[in-house]
């Protein structure tokens, strides 16, 4: 029997939410059970989800002001490697500016087929020149052309991005029904890496009792080779 679906009771000018779906994760989590490292323990978590999960690469990313004015948006993540989670954007966009102003970011991926969540909390570096001209090269066609286009989070008019596509298709030489070309990639685009000092595992359980598992990074271990302290945290 499937779950019941949520209830929601709307009027003029209230939502009210008043019962939601039962979690039921897969699998019991404990710090018993998860893996010495939290990057494995996503490797894991992530392969495990492949085909049971749709976009189960739609990650939430918080950035903050200097002052703490906070803003969040859905990304794609793009990259696990030994350091942290990668994901690219325009160096131009709100976020890029806040991260270079405040170099720190909190991620949050929900799984809700599985009933499963992570939540990363840590420091933010561009990654090199050569991983986001390997990443960039990679990308569909459009996409490489969509990137020299937008001048993300500027105020445009209806259209523009458009006009521009058009314009650089014809600056690039590329010709209807074309597949491929060689663009450049422009110096204001590129990838950002999270490097956590805090990450959470969250499975989902009845009667809201559900497991969380927090690792925190021990202060004083190197980036490449980080030291853990994993806890039960109450639900």
């Amino acid at each position: 029997m499937s779950a019941p679906a949520t209830v929601a009771q709307v009027s003029a000018d209230k939502i009210s939410i008043l019962n939601h779906q039962q979690y039921d994760a897969p699998d019991t989590l404990s710090p018993s059970t998860v893996l010495p490292s939290p990057l494995d323990q996503f490797r894991a978590w992530f392969t495990s989800v492949q085909g049971h999960v749709h976009e189960p690469e739609a990650m939430a990313v918080s950035t903050a002001t200097p002052d703490g004015l906070p803003s969040t948006r859905i990304v794609l993540f793009k990259q696990l490697d030994s350091r942290g989670f990668v994901f690219y954007t325009n160096y131009t966009s709100r976020k890029s500016k806040e991260l270079e102003a405040n170099p720190r970011a909190s991620l949050a991926f929900y799984w809700r087929e599985v009933h499963r969540s992570v939540r990363v909390v840590g420091r933010a570096e561009k990654v090199s020149k050569e991983e986001s001209e390997e990443y960039f090269r990679s990308r569909p066609l459009g996409s490489r052309l969509s990137a020299w286009a937008s001048r993300q989070s500027s105020v445009i008019q209806d259209g523009d991005v458009q006009k521009k596509m058009k314009e650089l298709e014809q600056k690039f030489g590329i010709k209807e029904g074309q597949q491929d070309a060689d663009i450049p990639l422009p110096d204001f685009w590129g990838g950002w890496r999270i490097l956590p000092d805090e990450v959470e595992f969250w499975g989902g359980k009845p009667s809201r009792a559900h497991d969380r598992v927090r690792y925190l990074r021990v202060e004083g271990s190197s980036d490449d080779t980080p030291e853990w302290k994993i806890d039960r945290l109450s639900p």
